[in-house]
This record gives C-alpha cells, structure tokens and sequence, in this order.
C-alpha cells in the first residue's frame, strides 16, 4: 500500500464527511417550488454520502492506514468546500454537480494509484462509488436541463 493511495484515501474520506455536512445544510435549507423533489434528493445523497466515507474509512483501516477522523482534518484535506448557507436552490444543486466533478477525479486518481499498488479490492470499491456518483451527476444535470458533458 503506497503512502500515495493512503492519502488519496484520506482524501475521499474527508470529502464525505464535507458532503455529508453540506448536502444536509442544503436539505434543511432548501427552499421554493422544488422543495419536496431536492429536500428527499439531499436526503439521499447525504445517506449515501455517509456510506461512501465509512467503506473507504473501514478499507483504509484494513490496509494499515488511519483515516482522518476530525472535522478540522476533513475540511483540510477535502476536495469541495463547505455550504455557505446562502445558496438558492438551484446554485446547490450546481454546487453538488461540481463538487460531484471533483470527486470524480479524486476518485479517478485513486483507481490509477490501486491500479499500481495491485490493490483489486480498492480499486474496485472506488470504481463503484465513482459509477454511482456519476449516475447522480447526469440526473442532476438533468434537473438543470444541462448535457452530461
């Protein structure tokens, strides 16, 4: 296990955490016609969110590694920003599809890495948290009427 793949990890740990914080502030606080539509969206991501962060946690235990485990760690090392609280509906659902999109290389970067290691397993549960991210992203983008692009 390289030092590399374990900071990559730690990574992705932290920007769980992030997103767990931030989609439930959008939960809370979303407001307008599409209350009901994003406020169970962001409920659902941020369960899945939290999913995401205790698997890649839990793998990098089991490789030797320590997660990062305090807030302070996470908005370090994470790869998107916090909610700012004043966001519109629609500037966070925009704000979940970026973030989405640097997660996906974080990700990305993260496969290439176990890749190298050898390290199917890792590879693998990356592979997937990346497939369903993406598939969050295109629906997202479908709510904006923007391409998948």
């Amino acid at each position: 296990m390289s030092k590399e793949l374990l900071t990559e990890l730690n990574k992705q740990v932290a920007t769980w955490s992030v997103m767990y914080a931030k989609l439930h502030n959008y939960h809370w606080y979303v407001k307008g016609r599409e209350f009901f539509t994003l406020h169970a969206k962001f409920e659902e991501l941020y369960n899945e969110a939290t999913l995401h962060m205790d698997e890649i946690a839990e793998r990098m235990l089991t490789l030797g590694g320590e997660p990062a485990a305090a807030l302070r760690e996470h908005l370090e090392l994470s790869v998107v920003q916090e909610a700012t609280g004043s966001e519109s509906a629609e500037q966070m659902v925009k704000s979940v599809v970026d973030d989405f999109n640097a997660i996906m290389e974080s990700l990305k970067h993260g496969m290439k890495l176990a890749a190298e290691d050898g390290d199917d397993m890792t590879e693998d549960l990356l592979n997937a948290t990346y497939q369903s991210v993406e598939k969050h992203q295109w629906m997202l983008n479908a709510f904006l009427g923007e391409d998948n692009k």
